[in-house]
């Protein structure tokens, strides 16, 4: 199996922790690659896989997840995840910005985005 990249959630209160997060972190050289009103993702120019990403929700999920990990094939990666009976949040399904995904929860407690880009494409991660 192949990752293409994982990218830190960052659960944040309002749109105004959103602003002041994309502010700090445009200090460390991180620029917006996406904002879509619940979510914007900030990534390096110079490496667009090294990104971060901030939500005040997720609109098709129970929960904010607390990493994503993009992944070549996320449905062979959803049927190992389903045999090795570990607990699935939220199952897989096709989203409306062009992503399919899985959330599943980690040894931790910690809930993980699991992610592909259709026809191997590397976008921001949703």
């Amino acid at each position: 199996m192949s990752i293409r990249r994982i990218v830190p959630d960052i659960h944040v209160e309002s749109g105004e922790a959103m602003t002041a997060n994309r502010d700090f972190y445009g200090l460390l050289g991180f620029e917006e690659v996406m904002d879509m009103g619940w979510v914007v993702t900030l990534a390096s120019p110079a490496n667009p896989t090294a990104q971060i990403s901030f939500l005040t929700e997720d609109r098709t999920a129970p929960v904010v997840p607390d990493l994503s990990v993009e992944v070549e094939d996320v449905d062979a990666v959803y049927a190992q995840v389903v045999a090795s009976g570990a607990e699935v949040v939220r199952e897989l399904r096709d989203e409306e910005w062009g992503v399919r995904r899985f959330f599943v929860r980690d040894p931790n407690g910690r809930v993980v985005n699991v992610l592909t880009h259709p026809a191997g494409g590397a976008g921001v991660v949703g």
